[in-house]
Order: C-alpha cells, then sequence, then structure tokens
C-alpha cells in the first residue's frame, strides 16, 4: 500500500512517498492525478440462463415461446442419448 504525506514550509512543498521524499519549490508547478481502477474483464451479454428446474445432467437450450435459455428435465443428457432424435 502507498502512503503519501504532503507538507509546506515557506513555499516549499515536499512530497514524501514510502519513504522517499520529493522537494518541489515555487515556481514550480506540479499536478497530481488519482485515478481508481474500473471494472475488470469483459463486461456479461445480459443473458440469464433459468435453472429453476434444473435436474442432474440437464442440458442448456433456448425456448422461444418464452425467450429464454433453460436448463431443466425437458433436454437431459440422458434423454437424448436413450433415445433423442439428431
Amino acid at each position: 500500500m502507498t502512503t503519501v504525506n504532503v507538507t509546506t514550509t515557506n513555499n516549499t512543498v515536499t512530497v514524501t512517498e514510502d519513504g522517499s521524499s520529493t522537494v518541489v519549490q515555487n515556481p514550480v508547478t506540479t499536478t497530481v492525478t488519482a485515478t481508481t481502477a474500473g471494472p475488470q474483464g469483459a463486461s456479461g451479454l445480459g443473458t440469464t440462463i433459468n435453472d429453476a428446474a434444473k435436474v442432474d445432467k440437464s442440458i442448456v437450450y433456448y425456448d422461444s415461446a418464452s425467450g429464454q435459455f433453460k436448463a431443466d428435465d425437458i433436454i437431459t443428457q440422458t434423454k437424448l442419448t436413450d433415445g433423442g432424435n439428431f
């Protein structure tokens, strides 16, 4: 963590950061800009998955009637391998 102390005496500014000092005397102008980091990583697509009825080995699919991606007992790995049409 960075610690910064700023002191002024007779038009002299001393900036001490983590034990190292910098002295700035008049008429030198120093601009200090502090920023904070923004959000990290890619933003989401805004897509949600309705998994309220999920069961073991549910497969996610799109249901156009509801306009949702779903994971439930309608499409499962077992139903696809035991008689599903491809």
